[in-house]
């Protein structure tokens, strides 16, 4: 199986100067500002939606796959994803740099693990990147140039298994990039590889991140044709920017894989751009599921052979994101209730145009220390209101 080395293994791209907001005039409600009174798309009460991405579809889909792998057709499970995926050697930044790994709190009640499973006893947190690069496999991602991660989100897994927290990162916010100082966080991938990205988001978090997955959109496009097309409810009709001539009515819709995508990567269309992209991956994500069920996906082995070799030439996994890791996952997730599964979105002060034109989002930092301290201690579950209202 090939191998990505080093950050060599990232995205590489030339770092252009319009990637670099350093002139940009920060807001008076910067870093230390309380969240600011503002009206518009960005502090609009959104609707009741999960802000999923590109990835969290393609890479969710293969985790409900994973459940009925579990104990039925694990060794069906082991050769379509294991030997489909491309691994990513050297997924991380120097050991000195990175946070501690989360143990539960004191006293908590966490389940044992058997070997290969998910660590007894600590919180998990999974990086999934999105690569817009048509067309690109997992060993093609290797070699993009001129790239960024359009897509990153953290998943969170307590240590007790209860809950489930899924948190969306809009890609033009403005961070602290370990060595390039303030720039977009879709940025770092470009200027350090896949290290740098996790460097990055373990900065913000100041937590460590336990497995890295980069995603290419075409994935979700094939995941979608394999099951028939997907079934969404749109909230909002809009003309493609991106199947030109297409126009998705509002309503209730069968889309193909082309079709999926064009809605998934839409952002022009919408007041709130990005925003509205965001909400609209969860509408995708739940007919996606719905249809693998419709079609017996958790339940037939052949086809859940048939649909993770669809998926895993489109995926780049650490090491550790195998098969027996996301098999004990699922199944340790497969008891949390609806109720008890969190999206959300990192809280942003506003956003801003730079001098050449860019969007530039201001990360809402006093908001932002309360998903800090849950992520750094495992206790996110102790802010759940707060979190609900970050959508």
């Amino acid at each position: 199986m090939a191998r990505i080395r080093g950050e060599k293994a990232g995205l590489w791209c030339r770092h252009r100067s319009l990637e670099r907001p350093q002139e940009v005039t920060r807001m008076p409600n910067g870093k230390n500002a309380q969240r600011p009174e503002t009206t518009g798309p960005f502090h609009r009460a959104p609707r009741k939606r999960y802000p999923w991405r590109i990835a969290l579809a393609v890479l969710g889909t293969v985790l409900v796959v994973a459940v009925a792998a579990v104990g039925i057709f694990a060794f069906s499970l082991t050769r379509a994803f294991d030997g489909g995926t491309e691994k990513i050697s050297n997924a991380y930044p120097k050991e000195a740099s990175r946070p501690k790994a989360i143990t539960a709190p004191q006293g908590a009640a966490t389940p044992s693990s058997a070997q290969g499973a998910v660590p007894a006893g600590q919180a998990q947190n999974i990086l999934l990147l999105g690569s817009d690069t048509k067309g690109a496999t997992g060993t093609q991602l290797a070699n993009v140039s001129d790239e960024h991660s359009d897509t990153l989100m953290v998943v969170h897994v307590p240590a007790d298994h209860k809950n489930l927290y899924v948190m969306a990162i809009l890609r033009d916010s403005l961070v602290e990039v370990p060595g390039h100082g303030q720039a977009k966080i879709r940025t770092a991938i470009s200027l350090g590889g896949v290290p740098l990205a996790v460097q990055t988001v373990e900065t913000l978090l100041g937590a460590r991140i336990d497995h890295v997955a980069v995603v290419n959109f075409s994935g979700f496009e094939q995941v979608t044709d394999a099951l028939g097309g997907v079934d969404i409810n749109n909230p909002i009709s809009f003309d493609s920017d991106h199947l030109k001539g297409h126009h998705f009515d509002k309503g209730s819709q069968h889309l193909t894989g082309a079709e999926a995508v064009a809605f998934a990567r839409e952002r022009a269309a919408f007041q709130d751009g990005d925003v509205q992209r965001v909400r609209n991956q969860q509408l995708l994500i739940s007919g996606l599921l719905m249809g693998a069920m419709r079609n017996s996906m958790l339940s037939d082995p052949v086809k859940t052979s048939g649909l993770l070799g669809t998926v895993t030439p489109f995926l780049a996994v650490d090491d550790g994101l195998n098969s027996a890791y996301l098999a004990s996952l699922a199944w340790a997730l497969r008891d949390v209730p609806e109720k008890q599964v969190t999206f959300f979105m990192m809280p942003i002060a506003g956003s801003e145009a730079s001098s050449d034109g860019q969007a530039i989002v201001h990360v809402d930092w006093a908001r932002l220390a309360v998903v800090q301290q849950g992520f750094q201690t495992d206790t996110l579950a102790a802010y759940d209101r707060e979190l609900k209202t970050m959508r």
